[in-house]
């Protein structure tokens, strides 16, 4: 792995942060669990796009700018140390788009990609329901065929951004006399079809980042909405969490960003302990041991490798890195500044979202060490 940036890459830096400086937002936008948030951040997201850095590594034709991965990685690393605004489209741009360009026909390439790059369609993830989160194979909601159109019933549940998106991406069983990861699609949903009712969920701040969205015989047609073979879903979804886990959804710009301003806040803070120190300094070398590894990814990417289990190695620690980043920062005295605030309280959940950790240890022991199950 080379470290070296080439004078094109160092053009294409300052680039980006020369268009970020003069366009960034000089206040924070409202929150994008409100409505008002939310559509704040999608004109934000069209902002980008026209300017061509809504999808910097996506090909032009699709509404990209056709740049490298490391690029995309130079890219993301001045986003975030601009303080730019959370990605509301992050499910389309980051999860659902690079599964179609894998997965998709030409056909629905060149229907959705222009308009997830642009977010004229903002999409939402349809993977948990009421009984199968972690255990996402055990999934109840079905597809029944009829002649050229599926008949979708069901409830998915904790769908991200789901009260106010456009779209849905998710699993459906398929094949009634199937068992687990057999038997079953990947479908692509509208959310305003008839037999579709979304549900927000109301956060502990009364805001909605979440949704419940039943199916009651809505009908969309198979193969338009159907990413890959039918009954081979399960393929394209794990690519999907691949991407979630392993690299796209969480790139290290986000955690340097915050490993930064982290040090600032020790700085300032002259009465600070030496286990917060200590901690202050393990959070910035978490940070930069990630941003170490994701070019490394990158790296073999280029070289024609995939992302495979140690996905979930991944996603086990940025998910830690980001609580202690964020405790650390509680610990000085960043209950004052509502990013500190909002950046724990998320954190939380990551441990959860993307695949529990628990779950993602038995996936390494079992896939990446070849333990017994």
């Amino acid at each position: 792995m080379d470290l070296t940036f080439t004078a094109e890459e160092e053009a294409f830096r300052a680039e980006v942060g020369a268009w970020l400086e003069a366009n960034v937002p000089e206040e924070p936008l409202p929150s994008m669990d409100s409505a008002e948030g939310f559509a704040a951040h999608r004109a934000w997201e069209r902002t980008l796009h026209d300017a061509g850095w809504a999808a910097v590594s996506w090909p032009e034709e699709y509404g990209g700018r056709g740049a490298s991965l490391f690029e995309w990685l130079i890219f993301e690393e001045e986003y975030w140390a601009a303080g730019a605004p959370n990605r509301v489209n992050q499910n389309g741009l980051f999860l659902l788009g690079p599964t179609l360009m894998e997965f998709g026909t030409d056909r629905q390439r060149e229907r959705f990609l222009p308009r997830i790059a642009s977010s004229r369609d903002v999409w939402c993830q349809g993977w948990s329901e009421p009984d199968a989160g972690s255990d996402l194979a055990s999934l109840r909601s079905r597809a029944d065929r009829d002649g050229d159109e599926w008949v979708l019933h069901g409830q998915k549940t904790w769908c991200s951004r789901g009260a106010f998106a456009d779209w849905m991406f998710g699993l459906f069983r398929t094949d009634p006399g199937s068992e687990r990861h057999r038997g079953l699609s990947f479908i692509l949903v509208p959310l305003d079809s008839p037999g579709v009712t979304v549900r927000p969920i109301v956060q502990l701040d009364g805001e909605t980042g979440f949704a419940e969205i039943f199916l009651d015989g809505a009908r969309v047609p198979v193969e338009e909405n159907t990413v890959g073979p039918v009954h081979e879903g399960w393929k394209a979804a794990m690519s999907t969490a691949g991407f979630e886990r392993g690299l796209l959804l969480r790139s290290p710009g986000r955690f340097s960003a915050t490993a930064d301003r982290l040090i600032e806040l020790w700085r300032d803070n002259d009465e600070a302990p030496d286990s917060v120190r200590d901690d202050v300094v393990r959070s910035w070398m978490d940070a930069d041991a990630y941003r170490l590894l994701t070019y490394w990814t990158v790296t073999r990417l280029a070289e024609g490798g995939s992302i495979g289990a140690e996905a979930s190695l991944n996603k086990v620690f940025w998910s830690e890195m980001d609580l202690l980043l964020h405790e650390t920062a509680l610990h000085l005295g960043g209950v004052t500044d509502p990013r500190w605030i909002d950046g724990f309280l998320f954190a939380q959940a990551g441990p959860i979202y993307a695949g529990t950790n628990e779950i993602q240890r038995n996936i390494i022991a079992e896939r990446v060490l070849g333990l017994p199950r």
